[in-house]
């Protein structure tokens, strides 16, 4: 049977959208899914440790959020713009695929101007190209090096949260907006599921013997996307960078050959991995762009357990979390959640998928 856009739709009362996260990163809430029984249990994230045992792996993506949203002038007549920066193109040259609101405003030529919160101002850049309705390109004007150029996006950037939250970027978001073990900046969202490791958890996993893998996916606006087809066989994704070292590739497959379990922490990083399966169905090192999208009844070849938060409806990460877990089971667990009041979305509690 085909699957088919409408079948991953669910209401969620506005409540249970998280606003902010929890006090501790490790004290939001956890479902256990057991697959093979449909059990379903309730505990906190840092009881995640009881469910795992020596040699068992952790795949943790470690890409790094970076100030994606800014704010500027446009030359001449002073309107405000909001500029979302998507993706560099080119360092040399400072080219870069951006949204820009209100996009009726911009057109190839103008200039924009940002300033810090003192009114300095800090960057300049000129409209070269339209891509979309809301995209264009614009190059910066800047001579320095490319560490100067991200301490002034830091600077004067704001956390890019998603666009369902009713809140502007706050100081707190700048720390807990970014797990604990981001380290490679390109991502314009955050990998949410590892948002519950603190490092008191990950010293007590590590204890354990458990073993961690990290790779990186940088994050794009793509993997929120509307799907706007209801045959999910035609569905299109947006190309995402990616790359697992052969260090990541070899502490995965020795566990998978030794028969322990092996955890894919968040959609980005299960979709990494189901892109460089060898033939053997073993994890390959590789470095790339992927845009692929996992829909049921996809065959799973590398992780055989998976966290993920509770995601939108009609999602494409939602959709993958029914494709690992079995759609019937993973919708009947939302409604459960539901009942229970879990907290929904970016900063809300997650499940472990067994």
């Amino acid at each position: 049977m085909k699957a088919k856009l409408s079948q991953f739709n669910y209401e969620l009362p506005e409540k249970l959208v998280a606003e902010y996260p929890v006090k501790e990163r490790d004290e939001s809430r956890l479902m256990i899914i057991h697959r093979d029984t449909g059990k379903i249990e309730h505990k906190l994230f840092k009881d995640v440790i009881e469910y795992f045992d020596d040699g068992d792996a952790f795949i943790f993506n470690n890409t790094k959020v970076f100030p994606a949203r800014m704010f500027g002038i446009k030359e001449k007549t002073d309107a405000n713009i909001e500029v979302f920066l998507l993706r560099q193109l080119n360092k040399e040259s400072r080219l870069w695929d951006v949204l820009v609101d209100p996009a009726r405003k911009i057109r190839v030529g103008n200039k924009l101007f940002f300033k810090n919160e003192a009114g300095e101002d800090r960057l300049v850049a000129e409209v070269v190209d339209n891509t979309t309705s809301r995209g264009r390109t614009i190059r910066f004007y800047f001579e320095g090096t490319d560490e100067e150029f991200g301490m002034i996006l830091e600077e004067i950037g704001h956390t890019p949260l998603p666009k369902y939250f009713k809140r502007d970027s706050e100081p707190l978001d700048t720390e807990r907006y970014q797990t604990i073990y981001a380290k490679k900046t390109g991502a314009v969202a955050a990998p949410t599921a590892g948002l519950h490791f603190s490092k008191e958890l990950m010293k007590r996993l590590e204890i354990k013997g458990i073993h961690f893998a990290e790779l990186t996916l940088h994050i794009g606006l793509g993997t929120f996307r509307s799907i706007e087809v209801e045959d999910l066989s035609k569905h299109k994704m947006d190309a995402e960078y990616f790359q697992i070292t052969q260090a990541a590739s070899d502490i995965v497959n020795e566990r998978k050959r030794a028969g322990n379990k092996i955890v894919a922490v968040g959609t980005t990083a299960m979709r990494s991995i189901e892109s460089a399966v060898s033939a053997e169905s073993m994890l390959k090192p590789a470095e790339g762009w992927t845009n692929k999208f996992i829909f049921p009844h996809y065959d799973f070849s590398i992780a055989n357990c998976m966290i993920t938060n509770f995601h939108l409806p009609k999602s494409s990460v939602l959709i993958m979390a029914c494709a690992f877990g079995g759609t019937e089971l993973i919708l009947d667990a939302y409604q459960e959640a539901i009942k229970e009041k879990y907290r929904f979305f970016t900063y809300g509690d997650s499940m472990l998928i067994l």
